[in-house]
């Protein structure tokens, strides 16, 4: 098998070279898949492992488990070619592999302290098959130093030494779901390694499919660290856009048209408010637990998920409002959800707020029923959402439509049909900014909007 670790640009500066290589991706999620499907269109041979046996029937068909764009065409060219396989067992993957990519998320358990069993349990299958001058090099979200810990599991299960006897590096993924595929090769990615030998073989196998570049970092730590911090910024930053969303509200200030004003500094990017979801609503916890260990408390870092957390409740306040302008008390009325996704224009209900929306909702007597142009009727129920059909079943018949996530669809909304169909007199709550305010009030609706304090009723 060749010798990763010294690995030089000429050795895979063609696919016919690349073709001599085996790269393994161990877990085929969103992250994985694509990585999967970007190495094998660059020439690789490519294994795809993974425990979930639904995952694998999909793969089996040429399918992702997910809609990701363009990745099902990609994966399908690549299964005929023979340059991507699937596979339930890591270890094989692992031992029949010159190149090891670790892509399984990182959980938080019920305290929201972050659960790397998993990861564990991957790091003992990889060690058991792993052979000598392989990389093996990871891409999950940690806190900082857990790298060096799983790396131990890998050490003491294949009894080779990261360094000496295989490359390590570390390269957090910096993509978002909808735009995977394009964001991994259009993002730079940010790399640490155990060695200088370690760090150059990372970076030329990565480089075959970033090409926006690489950002070298003197080692793991840094690496991990970057990332946390990445997602910190934009948790921290949305939390004051949130805040001051409210205040909109308050003082009668439509929050979209003053971040438009705002932004034409180059120096102060203030982003859209939302119900966050996603890694931002997780990746902070996992330096919260960090700091925690040194006795340091991130106080703008845990007020920031306190404010962002209760967004699902000022979600609720602004429907108690508009029911209120309606003459109708918030208990026994009816309320279809919009969008369970956890963000506008994709189909990925892990890490959104939405159930948690619905369960607060139906806990104050609210009758719910949920409705996503993404997903089947009884995809929402498998997901133990209150599902309807259609959008006009989700109009007929409430009370108020309030709108969880921003999909494009919902913009197409017709107003007076709407109207026609609801409770009257009906509301619009609108947390995705998808629902023009004037619009709606000349149509008799009663507003109220995320941030924008321009309603009159």
């Amino acid at each position: 098998m060749p010798n990763v670790m010294n690995l030089q640009k000429e050795d895979i500066d063609t696919l016919e070279k690349r073709a001599n290589y085996t790269l393994a991706i161990i877990g085929c999620g969103r992250m994985g898949l694509s990585h999967a499907a970007l190495f094998a269109e660059a020439g690789f041979k490519v294994t795809g492992a993974d425990s979930n046996p639904q995952v694998l029937a999909s793969l089996k068909r040429g399918k992702a488990p997910f809609f990701e764009p363009d990745l099902d065409p990609l994966l399908r060219k690549n299964i005929k070619e023979k340059h991507f396989t699937s596979s339930n067992e890591t270890r094989t993957a692992a031992a029949t592999s010159d190149i090891i990519v670790l892509t399984i998320q990182t959980s938080l358990d019920e305290k929201k302290r972050p659960d790397y069993a998993p990861l564990e349990k991957a790091c003992k299958d990889i060690g058991m098959g792993m052979h000598a001058s392989s990389l093996f090099f990871l891409t999950s979200t940690v806190g900082p130093g857990v790298t060096q810990t799983l790396v131990e599991t890998v050490e003491n299960a294949s009894g080779l030494k990261a360094g000496k006897n295989f490359a390590l590096a570390y390269s957090p993924i910096r993509a978002i779901p909808g735009r995977v595929l394009r964001d991994l090769q259009n993002c730079t990615r940010i790399i640490g390694a155990v060695d200088k030998n370690s760090l150059n073989a990372a970076s030329i196998v990565l480089s075959t499919i970033a090409k926006a570049g690489i950002v070298e970092v003197s080692n793991i730590k840094v690496a991990e660290t970057a990332k946390l911090f990445q997602n910190a910024y934009r948790d921290a930053s949305l939390a004051l856009a949130n805040e001051l969303a409210c205040l909109c509200e308050k003082i009668g200030v439509d929050y979209l048209e003053v971040q438009k004003a705002v932004i034409t500094d180059p120096y102060c990017r203030l982003p859209i408010p939302r119900i966050a979801g996603g890694s931002v609503l997780k990746d902070p916890y996992l330096l919260i637990e960090e700091a925690d260990n040194f006795d340091m408390k991130l106080r703008v870092m845990k007020l920031a998920r306190e404010l962002n957390d209760d967004m699902v409740d000022h979600a609720i306040h602004l429907v108690r409002d508009a029911m209120q302008a309606c003459g109708k008390p918030l208990a026994r009325t009816r309320i279809s959800v919009l969008g369970v996704s956890y963000r506008p224009n994709i189909k990925e209900p892990r890490d959104s707020l939405a159930m948690n929306l619905v369960k607060k909702l139906k806990k104050k007597n609210v009758y719910v029923h949920t409705f996503d142009p993404f997903f089947t009727y009884e995809e929402l129920e498998e997901l133990g959402y209150p599902p309807v059909r259609t959008m006009i079943k989700a109009m007929e018949g409430v009370d108020c439509l309030l709108i969880m996530i921003g999909h494009n669809a919902f913009k197409r909304i017709n107003l007076r049909k709407f109207k026609f169909l609801a409770r009257k007199p009906a509301a619009i709550v609108d947390m995705g900014h998808v629902i023009n305010p004037i619009r709606t009030e000349r149509e008799g609706i009663i507003y109220r909007g995320f941030g924008r304090g321009v309603w009159t009723k």
